[in-house]
């Protein structure tokens, strides 16, 4: 087994089996915890953490040919939608012991399981709130680098855009899954895709590239965007 450095994505990995397959990983902040039952491997004394692509939409547009990810060492990074923690935590991987990620999760029910998660990885701040109205939760996040959007809302762009002219800084990047049939089910996923990302282009976003994420995620796509 051989662990190396993605190319192109710093702080993400990739893990090659006896099989030849090279599988996503992250490096583990927390070792010997697992998330979401991920397989865990030890090289060279560090211990890293399988990125599941079906079960993750940024480790799915990694996949798919998305051109950067803007998440690095000592962000800080505002996740809305953050569920349980599976995607979050691999980007508290990502960002390190020096960086923040602020989780901004409604339901109480899964705010239980994401706060077994934040007490093991102390750079996850689990926050229960409501992502359409984020004055709520003003006072507890500071100005972030990115934000990583996966809110099943009907407006999803307006959603990501109040937020950034909130928190995000001038200059900083947003990662949008758009689930198209959140939104409107009558229509094609593609008219959903790109209504949210003129959506986005009318709040001051500069579009950067659109990913359609199937296989790994059925009528989704990634959105990566800048905040002008």
């Amino acid at each position: 087994m051989i662990v190396e450095p993605h190319n192109r994505f710093k702080g993400v990995f990739l893990v090659e089996g006896d099989d030849g397959v090279k599988r996503l990983a992250t490096q583990n902040i927390s070792p010997g915890f697992q998330v979401y039952g991920e397989k865990l491997i030890t090289y060279e004394g560090r211990e890293y953490r399988l990125w599941e692509p079906y079960r993750s939409k940024l480790a799915a547009s990694i996949l798919k040919g998305i051109e950067t990810v803007p998440i690095k060492e000592g962000d800080k990074v505002l996740y809305l939608g953050s569920a349980s923690g599976t995607t979050a935590s691999h980007v508290a991987d990502i960002v390190g012991k020096d960086g923040l990620v602020f989780c901004v999760e409604f339901s109480p029910r899964v705010m239980r399981e994401l706060v077994r998660v934040c007490e093991k990885r102390r750079n996850m701040i689990p926050i229960l709130a409501d992502a359409r109205f984020p004055e709520k939760y003003r006072m507890l996040v500071e100005q972030v680098d990115n934000i990583y959007s996966d809110v099943a809302q009907p407006e999803q762009a307006g959603l990501l855009a109040d937020n950034s002219e909130m928190f995000l800084k001038s200059g900083g990047y947003t990662l949008l899954a758009i689930k198209a049939q959140s939104i409107d089910v009558t229509k094609e996923p593609a008219i959903v895709f790109k209504e949210e990302t003129n959506v986005l282009r009318e709040r001051g976003f500069e579009i950067l590239q659109v990913i359609n994420l199937e296989p790994f995620d059925k009528a989704h796509a990634m959105v990566l965007a800048k905040f002008k």
